[in-house]
């Protein structure tokens, strides 16, 4: 089983989406975290509408802050623009997905970035299961 953080710089948006997707297209095999480097409040409510959509709640998910613990726990890391302020950790997989941040989106510009997230969460969790 792998570890997955997603990193992004609130943790109210894309990171909260890719967890949520990832975790749904690992089924079980494979396990989820999700960060920010300077945490918001909480969940977009753009974001929570797409997700509620496809029958997952992000309502009550509180953004949490990115810790070198956090990041350790990792086998790989998806960054989501954070730039530098991720932190680097040799022997961990790293991976960035450049992806729009959904904030004050239309609600169709916000669907396009989940489903685009979507795609690339149930590739990766069929990599990390193997050949």
């Amino acid at each position: 089983m792998a570890t997955v953080l997603f990193v992004c710089l609130h943790n109210a948006g894309r990171s909260q989406m890719s967890a949520a997707l990832f975790e749904r297209a690992a089924e079980g095999r494979h396990r989820a975290l999700s960060a920010g480097t300077t945490p918001g409040e909480r969940v977009h409510p753009e974001v929570v509408t797409v997700m509620r959509e496809l029958g997952i709640d992000l309502a009550n998910r509180v953004p949490r802050k990115l810790t070198l613990e956090l990041a350790e726990e990792a086998d790989v890391v998806v960054t989501m623009g954070c730039g530098d302020e991720c932190p680097y950790i040799p022997g961990k997989r790293y991976l960035d997905w450049e992806l729009e941040d959904p904030k004050g989106r239309p609600l169709e510009e916000v669907r396009a970035t989940r489903d685009e997230i979507a795609r690339r969460a149930s590739e990766l969790a069929a990599g990390l299961d193997g050949p």
